[in-house]
């Protein structure tokens, strides 16, 4: 997810009722703590209040949402607490699916992985309902119909590669497939989209629909949806979004990013909440957020560290000194992600230049991610070497994934370009003087006198980002590359950036930075199709090269380690986006007396119901 990232992987409107609102609930929680030692009983209610990242709020309620919605704060901070996918992935802190947590048993798989039964638990919707077949094929039928508005969707993926969807019970579900698949990959990345939905949002404006069972009442019953899901303000009353099978419901909230939720007392699953109440909050910068760690007031109870405020550390060690140790427990928080920023090879005018093989390899040179780690956030992350993670620790990291072919190297920028026929005047603008397709021409449908100048629009009020587009405009001018930098809220660039079509007046964007690139949710098995293959919905730069989408099918139907090493070299240099630092999500402070919250999940999702005081 754009980190979804992600997050995959970060707006602000309206605020003096809802800041009152929310001090007044913060002090109420606050009576039910007590300064304490890292042990002591467990005990049940007060409240609790994250902080949101900088300048990044929800936006979205409705889960079957398209890219411009796709973030970690809507679907970890908003959605996965009312609405629970159908299988849950990430168990105690290591990148794996978690049996426990999911509303399914794990799936069977036979006729040589071409038939794949799913099997509910009794999970009931708060309405009362249960959470039934019905609701997954409810799912599966959006998907059909909706494919250009569901984010992860891949050409080829779920809901193409399903034959038919035969519903064996109430509890009971088989997938026919079209052909063999990997038993992971399908688990990992096909089925874990799937969420879900209650009968009750099976209607329109006019009344109730038939989506579970006809395919032709899809397209108004998703109108219908995604319309409602744009009244922000109206989440917590809207009665659509009460009915929830998660742990939480919707108490309060706000546009500005000021949300509560409360227990929901018919959820039956596991990790039922201690708290009475769970806040979000939102900051619009860094600094914001940490001036209330500091102030000790308690109204933040999980928040976060700035790098830029975090003691230095070296490679290899795990933690500096924690600043504000009094109040605060520092856990680095380290998503399965890689980090990147997208160019659009569809925009009209740089999209033939960003084509250009040598051209993305000669820009990535330009990323002094080692510097940046060292001077934007001390330390606290590593560098993003291809297309899959080499950090937390995970068992698809390879000897592949080592050393990065394309590091810092301007003079390799500047003679790439030399060699392709770009002047590369420092500090001035460099122009195409030697077009044509040919080996040493600038490439095919650019132009003689195409100039290297482009718009990068980026994710503002978070100092990393801001550092590494600096870094990278100053290497440029260096080689005749100008880079205009752009400032926005990371909800604008998301909703900016998105794939497109050339000469659609939605396709003028050129450069796009949110600051985490990519979470490997929900496709949890990092093979890629869905941000790097043909038309994928999260391909939002509109990147394709033929040999990376057979390099990515073969890791979907093979589980053999050479599939995804051979995968991995290859999508290190070609290249379908620029990487740079892959920082720590968050350096998480929280509250001495609040536990629960470690060991964080490595797919960025919060599970505040696990969260407890102690006396």
């Amino acid at each position: 997810m754009s980190c979804w990232s992600g997050r995959l992987a970060r707006m602000n409107q309206l605020r003096w009722t809802v800041l009152v609102t929310v001090v007044v609930l913060v002090a109420a929680g606050c009576a039910n703590q007590t300064s304490t030692s890292s042990t002591g009983r467990p005990v049940e209610g007060g409240v609790a209040t994250f902080a949101e990242p900088a300048n990044t709020t929800p936006n979205y309620i409705f889960p079957f949402m398209p890219i411009q919605y796709l973030s970690v704060v809507n679907v970890s901070d908003l959605q996965y607490l009312l609405y629970r996918p159908l299988y849950w992935f990430g168990d105690q802190g290591r990148p794996v699916l978690n049996d426990r947590l999911s509303l399914a048993d794990q799936p069977t798989f036979a006729d040589g992985n071409r038939a794949v039964t799913v099997t509910l638990r009794p999970y009931v919707w708060s309405d009362g309902t249960p959470v039934s077949a019905d609701g997954v094929v409810f799912w599966i039928n959006m998907m059909k119909a909706q494919k250009a508005n569901w984010a992860a969707y891949v050409p080829g993926g779920i809901p193409d590669d399903i034959e038919s969807l035969t519903v064996e019970s109430s509890t009971q579900v088989t997938f026919r497939l079209n052909r063999t698949y990997s038993a992971k990959w399908f688990t990992y990345n096909e089925l874990s989209q799937i969420t879900p939905l209650p009968h009750a949002w099976d209607r329109t404006a006019s009344g109730p629909s038939d989506c579970e069972h006809h395919l032709g009442d899809c397209t108004a019953v998703y109108d219908y949806l995604s319309e409602q899901a744009k009244t922000l303000n109206d989440y917590a009353t809207n009665p659509l979004w009460q009915i929830v099978d998660g742990p939480w419901k919707l108490k309060t909230f706000n546009a500005d990013g000021h949300i509560s939720f409360t227990p929901n007392k018919a959820y039956s699953g596991p990790n039922k909440p201690h708290l009475d109440q769970f806040n979000e909050a939102p900051f619009s910068d860094d600094a914001a957020e940490y001036n209330v760690l500091r102030s000790g007031d308690g109204s933040v109870q999980v928040g976060y560290l700035p790098p830029e405020d975090a003691p230095a550390i070296s490679p290899g060690q795990t933690v500096g000194h924690n600043p504000l140790a009094s109040n605060y427990t520092l856990d680095r928080w380290i998503g399965l992600s890689v980090n990147y920023f997208q160019i659009n090879a569809h925009n009209a005018t740089s999209g033939p230049i960003f084509r250009q093989r040598y051209f993305r390899q000669a820009l990535a040179s330009l990323v002094d991610q080692k510097s940046i780690i060292k001077a934007a956030v001390h330390g606290y992350g590593n560098p993003t070497n291809g297309p899959v993670p080499t950090v937390p620790p995970n068992p698809y990291a390879s000897e592949q994934t080592e050393p990065n072919p394309f590091g810092y190297d301007p003079a390799r920028a500047q003679r790439l370009l030399a060699e392709h026929g770009w002047s590369t005047p420092p500090d001035g603008v460099g122009t195409c003087e030697r077009s044509g397709p040919g080996p040493d021409q600038c490439g095919l449908g650019v132009p003689a006198g195409a100039r290297l100048e482009f718009s990068m629009q980026f994710a503002s009020g978070v100092p990393r980002v801001l550092l590494a587009v600096q870094q990278l405009q100053s290497a440029a001018t260096k080689v005749g590359i100008r880079v205009d930098p752009r400032g926005t809220p990371f909800n604008t660039v998301i909703g900016t950036a998105i794939p497109c079509e050339v000469g659609k007046p939605d396709c003028t964007w050129e450069m796009a930075n949110w600051g985490d690139g990519w979470v490997f949710a929900p496709g949890y098995y990092p093979t890629g199709e869905q941000i790097f293959q043909t038309g994928a919905g999260s391909n939002v730069g509109s990147f394709s090269d033929p040999k990376l989408d057979a390099l990515i099918a073969a890791t979907q139907h093979s589980d053999a380690p050479d599939a995804m090493s051979a995968y991995v070299q290859y999508g290190s240099e070609i290249l379908p986006v620029i990487w740079q630092p892959n920082y720590d999500y968050e350096i998480t402070e929280i509250a001495n007396n609040l536990k629960g919250v470690t060991p964080q999940n490595p797919y960025l999702n919060i599970t505040p119901e696990d969260w407890y005081y102690v006396k």
